[in-house]
């Protein structure tokens, strides 16, 4: 007779042809230095860093709930590590990018214990405030190049140009897949359980004896440290920093552009919205300001139209998961054999 077994789905076909596919990619990424052009392999560095930050924006309002427009603050506390570490202390540019991670988590943790004790838009506004103090703070540093800025070239002489290169692709590739991972264990581990339900109703997750004010600290302080390595590693590839560039907007815009097109909540989507928001780049580049316009209208009509995003509306019509962060349970028919 036959029989149904249940067994647990850790993984989809989509996830298994999507893991072919990714190491393929990964592999490469990493050779390109070795058949590129340096436009192609700084291309794919901007495509790549920009996938880490928008992942880290993912993680903050995505899964943990915490809605951040103030994220370029640790963007620029990350390139301004390059002007500290790197021109008064000489170390090696390369090394500064993990140490920024470290010098912008320990920056978040008074943050946050000041913005925690806001809600909603309050946050939300807050830590646009907390970006502009940064800010001015470091405009008005004259041992950092005040406002006017300063050029790091220093940092990387010494370099041969290839390596130079080479390595900031690789820590692009390091930091734009292992963003991308991160979250995906992140997720699949009992903590992604405790982060979701929080994101969803803090007074049902705390019922459930989940520490919302744990799981806020970790995930604010987690995309702060990754949103400075990201800083260190942009302001590598433009070899001069000045506050106006390293504590703007559009940091922030970008990451939220690249996640509300690729489907906020979701490990997908903001490597479909990155890949959306290059190619609108390409086509609309030569078009001065209305390149912005077009830009925020098309963010503005998916919020309205489409407010899962394009990876949201995939995965829900066809049932697609390259990331499977659920558990399913499913049955397998069994043969018994009669007495």
């Amino acid at each position: 007779m036959n029989t149904q077994t249940p067994f647990v789905e850790r993984s989809t076909r989509a996830s298994q042809a999507g893991l072919v596919l990714a190491l393929l990619v990964l592999l490469a990424a990493i050779s390109a230095p070795w058949w590129a052009e340096r436009s192609s392999q700084r291309l794919l560095t901007e495509i790549l860093y920009t996938l880490a930050l928008a992942q880290m924006w993912n993680l903050l309002a995505g899964y943990g709930g915490l809605l951040s427009v103030g994220q370029q603050g640790f963007v620029g506390l990350g390139g301004y590590c390059l002007v500290v570490l790197g021109l008064q202390f000489g170390l090696n540019p390369f090394l500064i990018v993990p140490l920024a991670g470290v010098v912008t988590a320990l920056v978040a943790i008074p943050t946050a214990a000041v913005l925690f004790r806001l809600r909603g838009a309050y946050f939300a506004v807050g830590t646009w405030v907390v970006a502009e103090v940064f800010r001015l703070i470091v405009a008005n540093t004259a041992s950092v190049g005040g406002g006017s800025g300063t050029s790091i070239t220093q940092t990387v002489t010494g370099i041969p140009a290839w390596w130079r290169e080479s390595t900031t692709l690789w820590l692009a590739i390091a930091l734009g897949g292992g963003a991308t991972l991160a979250v995906y264990w992140l997720l699949r581990s009992r903590h992604g359980l405790a982060l979701t339900a929080v994101r969803d109703s803090e007074p049902a997750a705390e019922s459930l004896g989940v520490s919302v004010a744990r799981m806020k600290w970790f995930v604010y302080i987690a995309a702060a440290a990754g949103c400075g390595m990201v800083g260190a590693l942009i302001f590598i590839t433009k070899l001069r920093i000045a506050p106006e560039a390293a504590f703007s907007m559009d940091w922030t815009a970008a990451m939220f552009f690249v996640v509300i097109i690729g489907g906020i909540g979701t490990i997908e989507g903001p490597i479909v919205g990155t890949l959306i928001y290059f190619v609108l780049r390409q086509f609309l580049s030569d078009y001065g300001s209305w390149y912005m316009i077009v830009l925020g209208c098309v963010a503005v009509a998916f919020m309205l139209w489409i407010p899962r995003g394009v990876w949201g509306l995939m995965s829900s019509r066809f049932d697609l998961h390259f990331f499977p962060v659920q558990r399913r349970v499913r049955f397998a028919s069994t043969q018994e054999k009669q007495p």
